[in-house]
């Protein structure tokens, strides 16, 4: 083997490796959202975008394939983002 194969073979792995602990943070932090979010009563209709998000990293039929993960990536942080929005709910009417 080469040394440029080897060196593009090794920049690779320590690519997918980054962006795999990136998902894999992004879901400890979703599941730690869902926790707070169901203490504080979350709303049910809610509750599928955490199942969705979380079926879409573990499943292997994605837009893009696994050793990339920017697609789960972005799933997980749009996941997190509709959560946290769910938990601000409207707005307090003033008066």
């Amino acid at each position: 083997m080469s040394t440029d194969l080897t060196v593009l073979l090794v920049v690779a792995a320590v690519l997918a490796a980054a962006t795999l602990a990136v998902a894999v943070a992004l879901l400890v932090r979703l599941v730690r959202t869902r926790r707070a979010l169901r203490r504080a009563g979350l709303p049910v209709e809610r509750q599928w975008v955490f199942w969705a998000a979380v079926a879409y990293l573990v499943l292997p039929t994605d837009l893009v394939p696994d050793p990339v993960y920017l697609d789960d990536i972005g799933v997980l942080l749009l996941a997190l983002r509709s959560m946290r929005s769910a938990s601000d709910g409207p707005p307090a009417p003033r008066g």
